[in-house]
C-alpha cells in the first residue's frame, strides 16, 4: 500500500476547543505546520487565547523560549471552513464535540475534501474508529489518536486501530506520535478503548457511593488520594473532565456492552440535566467560582 507522506509536516485540526487546541498547540510546538478549523470564529479566538497563555506559561517556567512560542503561533493558521483548511495536509486530527452523528458527518465530508493519501485521525475517548471508517473511502487509513488533556502536557496517546485500519498506517502515526514526545500505546477498538473503559466505571462507581449516601465528597476523594496514591479524587477528575463527557462516555460503554454495570448513575444524569457539569460550568461536586486553589465542596453535597 502506497502512503506519500511518510514525512507528515502539514496536519489539519478540528474543533478548536479544549482538546484541539491542545493538539493543535502539541504539534506546532514541534514544527508541524496546522490547520486549525472550527465552524465557529469565537471559538478559534478562544483557543489561540488559550494556546498563547499556555505558551506564556512555558516560557515562564523556562521550558520552552520566547522564539519558540512566536515559532509555535506562527505555525497555527485559523480556518472556518474545512474545505479551505484541508487543502495540502497529509493528516487530519478530528477533535469535535464526542456526538457520534456529529463526527460521522465531518468523516464523510472529509472522504470527499481530501485527496486519497490523508490519513484521518479521530481524538474520539469512546466512539467506534471502525463505525467511523465505514462511512469513509479509505477504511484502512482512519484511526483513532486518543490524547489526554491537558494535551501539552500529557504523555500518553492511545492508538486506537479499527477494524480495517493498517499496519503502515498504525505504524506512521505511532511515529508521528513520538515525533510529539509523547508515548503512543495501540489498542484494539471496543468501547471505551482502554482508559475509559477502566476510568469512567471508576468515577461512576464514586457517584454511585456518593448518590448512595456511604460517604460524602470529600471523603471518597480523600480515600482514592491517600489509599490508592491517584493524584486527584474521582470526583474532582469528573468536574475536570466534564460531567456530560463522563455521562456521554459511560452511555456508549453501556449501549456498547448491553451490561447493567456500566449504567451511569441517576445522580450524574440529573446533575447534567440541571447543567451541573463542573469546572467548565463553574459547579459540579465541587464549586469552582471561588477564586482560589482550595476545594469546596458545592453547596448541594455540604453535609
Amino acid at each position: 500500500m502506497e502512503i506519500k507522506t511518510i514525512n507528515m509536516k502539514n496536519v489539519a485540526v478540528i474543533g478548536a476547543g479544549t482538546m484541539g487546541n491542545g493538539i493543535a498547540h502539541t504539534f506546532a510546538q514541534f514544527g508541524y505546520k496546522v490547520a486549525l478549523i472550527d465552524v465557529a470564529q469565537a471559538s478559534l479566538d478562544k483557543g489561540m487565547a488559550t494556546i498563547e497563555k499556555n505558551l506564556n506559561r512555558m516560557v515562564e517556567k523556562e521550558k520552552i523560549s520566547a522564539s519558540d512560542m512566536a515559532n509555535t503561533l506562527a505555525n497555527i493558521t485559523c480556518f472556518t471552513s474545512i474545505s479551505d483548511g484541508v487543502k495540502g495536509i497529509d493528516l487530519v486530527v478530528e477533535a469535535a464535540t464526542e456526538n457520534v452523528d456529529l463526527k460521522l458527518k465531518i468523516f464523510k465530508d472529509l472522504s470527499d475534501l481530501t485527496e486519497d493519501h490523508v490519513i484521518l485521525a479521530s481524538n474520539t475517548s469512546s466512539i467506534s474508529i471502525t463505525k467511523i471508517a465505514a462511512v469513509t473511502n479509505r477504511p484502512d487509513k482512519v484511526i483513532g489518536m486518543h490524547f489526554m488533556n491537558p494535551v501539552p502536557i500529557m504523555k500518553l496517546v492511545e492508538i486506537i486501530r479499527g477494524y480495517s485500519t493498517s499496519d503502515e498506517v498504525t505504524e506512521l502515526i505511532m511515529e508521528t506520535s513520538r515525533k510529539l514526545a509523547k508515548v503512543p500505546v495501540e489498542v484494539n477498538d471496543y468501547p471505551g478503548f482502554v482508559a475509559n473503559r477502566i476510568l469512567m466505571p471508576m468515577i461512576n462507581e464514586a457517584i454511585i457511593t456518593l448518590h448512595e449516601g456511604v460517604a460524602g465528597v470529600e471523603e471518597i476523594d480523600t480515600v482514592m488520594k491517600l489509599g490508592m496514591a491517584h493524584p486527584m479524587g474521582p470526583l474532582q477528575l469528573a468536574d475536570f473532565i466534564g460531567l456530560d463527557v463522563c455521562l456521554a462516555i459511560m452511555e456508549v460503554l453501556y449501549e456498547g456492552f448491553g451490561n447493567p454495570k456500566y449504567a451511569p448513575c441517576p445522580l450524574l444524569v440529573n446533575m447534567v440535566m440541571a447543567g451541573k457539569k463542573g469546572i467548565k460550568t463553574g459547579e459540579g461536586f465541587y464549586s469552582w467560582t471561588h477564586g482560589t486553589k482550595e476545594l469546596v465542596v458545592a453547596d448541594n453535597f455540604k453535609k
